[in-house]
């Protein structure tokens, strides 16, 4: 692959930076996989290196596979994405008197706001005193949703709630449609034929697979901690796979259904599940919208783009391709501690022969990393220390007395100022950083500090 060097070192370096153990990663182009490593481990302990064929839990890019599945069904006739849900699950969803419908469930937009039953339940699974939700089994979620309908703030529809029950509720669905269970069916219809032979829900497969990663989590501190897979969580986020296996799903939505002469749904319902029908609120490049268990991006830089991204805290996942370039990527990893998605579209940007180092993300991981250090007022009489967070700054007074710390949320960037906003009292506070030639001074409030470090 073309500029594979630039990208083994971007790796490198960001998950030296953040101490994320391992990542594994493969390219797609023209359906064939053209690009395929391991860096870091896949277990520390053991000082075993990820490799291609390391197997880590995907999360949330497992509702693609659920959304597949549903087409697959009403390609056959056995439902139409316009049937009530209620119709299939024992659970009166009807918010505002309007029936919650298979493709609410599949856009996430059945009006519901998260009912987050996965963070509860991970959380506790990794050790969480205060949380714990002990769902072992689809049929505990629907128990956990018997009064949904009155946490709904939206007729369905309308408004963008991202879902993960709506996602176990499909699962249920394509259980009790087929005659068979969904890890079942998604094996016999989806993995099978795609050939993804090292591609599992939780089990003695995954257990016992040498090549599998062991999850990790990085706390505040960037201490690796070893953690746990959440055993239980199936149709919206419990598959395990491999980049390679995940190349081989790639090519099956590039060739519009198909792989190796198999036809896996028709190109119809591909083209239906690459449609966004609902505007997403996290957006990065603009017009970000939620199709059938895909994220599309109408516009990056110029072009379709089709991902989804995927966590269970200990495992994250990224993958993406973009239909009219044939290319696709796919990026695991085993922690949480750089964005598997910012890695996948460096990789893309690359491909295309674009700057990636103008990605939106990387322009505001550099201005961070600029802003960040200790900063002194008049004579030094105040001293302060700006620290970056996930994608915003702290700014943290030191003494005795004075000690306090301040989130700094980035707002706009000009040529020489970088404008940043924090709450004080009942007010928005703007914070100015400003470029010198000598180095950087910060306006707070009253105060003007210089950076010294």
């Amino acid at each position: 692959m073309d500029k594979a060097s630039e990208l083994e070192s971007f790796i490198l370096d960001k998950i030296s930076e953040t101490r994320l153990p391992g990542v594994s990663l493969a390219v797609v182009k023209d359906s064939e996989l053209i690009y395929a490593r391991g860096f870091g481990f896949r277990d520390i302990e053991s000082g075993l290196p990820a490799s291609p064929d390391t197997l880590y839990g995907i999360g949330s890019v497992t509702k693609s596979f659920t959304a597949l599945a549903i087409m697959q069904l009403v390609e056959e006739g056995k439902l139409s994405l316009e049937d009530p849900v209620e119709r299939y699950v024992p659970l009166k969803l009807r918010p505002f008197k309007e029936p919650v419908r298979i493709h609410h469930l599949l856009t996430h937009s059945s009006g519901i706001p998260a009912l987050a039953y996965a963070e509860a339940f991970i959380r506790g699974f990794l050790g969480d005193p205060n949380s714990w939700l002990p769902v072992a089994k689809p049929e505990d979620v629907l128990t956990f949703m018997k009064d949904a309908e009155e946490w709904a703030v939206a007729k369905p529809g309308e408004k963008f709630f991202y879902l993960n029950e709506g996602y176990v509720l499909l699962g249920y669905i394509v259980s009790k449609i087929s005659g068979i269970k969904y890890e079942d069916y998604v094996v016999q219809r989806i993995l099978k034929p795609l050939d993804m032979h090292r591609t599992f829900f939780y089990g003695d497969k995954a257990q016992s697979d040498p090549d599998k990663a062991t999850p990790y989590i990085i706390d505040e501190d960037k201490k690796i901690i070893v953690g746990r897979f959440p055993h239980g969580i199936t149709s919206d986020g419990g598959l395990i796979s491999n980049v390679v296996d995940l190349s081989k799903y790639i090519s099956m939505y590039l060739n519009k259904g198909e792989y190796k002469g198999r036809r896996i749904v028709a190109k119809e319902y591909i083209d239906m599940m690459e449609t966004p029908y609902i505007e997403v609120p996290f957006r990065m490049f603009g017009g970000e919208g939620y199709g059938y268990g895909w994220i599309i991006t109408p516009d990056f830089h110029g072009r379709k783009l089709v991902s989804h991204s995927g966590s269970v805290l200990v495992y994250t996942a990224y993958v993406g391709y973009m239909p009219e370039e044939k290319i696709g990527v796919a990026v695991l990893a085993n922690g949480n501690g750089y964005p598997p998605s910012y890695i996948g579209l460096y990789t893309l940007a690359l491909i295309l022969g674009l700057k990636a180092e103008d990605l939106p993300f990387l322009k505001m991981e550099r201005l961070l990393k600029k802003l960040e250090g200790v900063y002194e007022s008049y004579k030094g009489t105040l001293k302060a220390e700006v620290k970056r967070r996930n994608g915003y700054l702290t700014l943290g007074f030191k003494g005795k007395y004075m000690a306090r710390e301040i989130p700094l949320f980035p707002e706009k960037k000009e040529d020489n100022v970088a404008l940043f906003y924090t709450i004080s009292g009942v007010r928005k506070l703007e914070v100015e950083f400003r470029f010198k030639e000598d180095g950087v001074e910060l306006l707070y409030e009253r105060y003007k500090l210089v950076k010294h470090s």
